[in-house]
């Protein structure tokens, strides 16, 4: 059985999301269909490691469109529904239950998926993941009072579920490679700081410590300490595109085996587009491919490609950036993402500071707490390519 739509966006992330409601608002032709394999319409991601873990929101309150019939309003059509084939030439998905829909257009906006460490135990009842409201409710659940819950990763999911399973009167243990929290990718004077903040919060740490094994009730370390008595145990430890999709109908990949993409979001066949997570994407103003996980960079590629789908012209041109909240604390960061050689901290009083950094000199990022001022400048300067200030 087949069908035949104008749009066809394969994800229902923000990306999906942001894709068919542009392409709907720009009079693409043909009707939209989103298919959301999930089985949920598209909702807000960033609350997974905070508000829903916490219990303080429940899974009702996340979807992006307040009513779910809003998307017929847009003229899109809300599948539940798998893509397991791509077929560029035909301009055909084929869907998991044997049909095939077709496209004039195709947005691949798939995701990624968490990682499990390559260790005995990765995948055992106790080991939790966190990538959707599943995930976070599984979670939430074992996530008693007393629990001993051990996080595996010291990125802002990392920090943030710790600190939320805190929350929750859990004792964690925090088991990261790094000497502190995100010490590579923002400089050891703000990792040492992120260390300060999870401390403050009651959570143990064990840093430049390597997983060697999970066990019924505890996990073992390479290094780092003895072992871990644990309750649950959280991977937080990185994602992979998911590009099987796109590998199997031939699409170019790039070097970390995302969907290659132009600034405009056209993939290496024509009438198919990729946003998200799952592509790396040409920057109008870096001038180079980024691969960035960020909310806010999924919903802007989104809305690139259904308007280029749509017949109109747009590119990718915002500087990646994107909000943590880890306990009460809130960080904001953009940067090209890419690598730095300098890092100046100014110390503003009362907790709040900007990071700048930079690379031969210019801005290439920014990272604040509690001076809002010095992130809209800082975007700015990294958009024009200022020195470093």
């Amino acid at each position: 059985m087949s069908s035949r739509a104008g749009l066809v966006v394969v994800g229902g992330g923000p990306a999906g999301h942001a894709a068919a409601t542009a392409y709907a608002e720009a009079g693409g032709p043909g009707p939209v269909v989103l298919l959301a394999d999930e089985g949920r319409h598209p909702y807000e991601r960033p609350p997974l490691s905070k508000d829903l873990l916490r219990g303080t929101t429940e899974a009702g309150a996340l979807p992006l469109e307040d009513d779910p019939a809003a998307y017929a309003g847009h003229g899109v059509e809300v599948r539940h529904a798998e893509a397991v084939g791509l077929d560029p030439a035909a301009r055909e998905v084929l869907l998991g239950d044997g049909g095939r829909l077709g496209f004039g257009a195709c947005v691949l906006a798939t995701g990624a998926a968490p990682t499990r460490p390559p260790v005995d135990g990765a995948d055992a009842p106790q080991v939790h993941v966190l990538r959707t409201v599943e995930h976070a409710l599984a979670l939430r659940d074992a996530a008693v009072g007393g629990a001993h819950a051990v996080v595996v990763g010291s990125g802002f999911i990392g920090c943030e579920a710790a600190a939320s399973l805190r929350a929750r009167a859990c004792a964690v243990t925090l088991v990261s490679q790094e000497p502190a929290p995100q010490a590579a990718r923002l400089g050891g004077e703000v990792a040492a700081r992120l260390a300060g903040w999870l401390a403050e919060l009651g959570v143990e740490a064990r840093y430049e410590a390597e997983l060697a094994a999970i066990e019924p009730g505890r996990v073992r370390l390479v290094s780092g300490g003895s072992a871990l008595d644990a309750d649950l145990v959280l991977l937080a430890a990185g994602v992979a595109p998911r590009s099987g999709l796109a590998e199997r109908a031939g699409l170019a990949l790039a070097e970390g085996g995302e969907v290659a993409a132009d600034a405009a979001m056209r993939t290496s066949a024509p009438g198919v587009f990729a946003a998200g997570d799952c592509c790396r994407a040409r920057h109008a103003l870096a001038g180079r491919p980024l691969h960035v996980e960020h909310w806010g960079d999924a919903l802007a590629q989104g809305e690139v490609a259904g308007t280029v789908a749509a017949g109109g012209d747009a590119e990718w041109s915002t500087v990646p950036g994107f909000w943590s909240t880890i306990g009460d604390r809130t960080l904001k960061y953009a940067a090209w993402g890419d690598g730095f050689d300098a890092v100046r901290v100014v110390d503003h009083g009362h907790g709040a500071f900007t990071a700048w950094y930079g690379a031969n000199g210019r801005t290439v990022g920014v990272l604040v707490h509690e001076r809002d001022e010095d992130y809209e400048a800082g975007r700015e300067r990294i958009e024009r390519g200022d020195p470093l200030p």
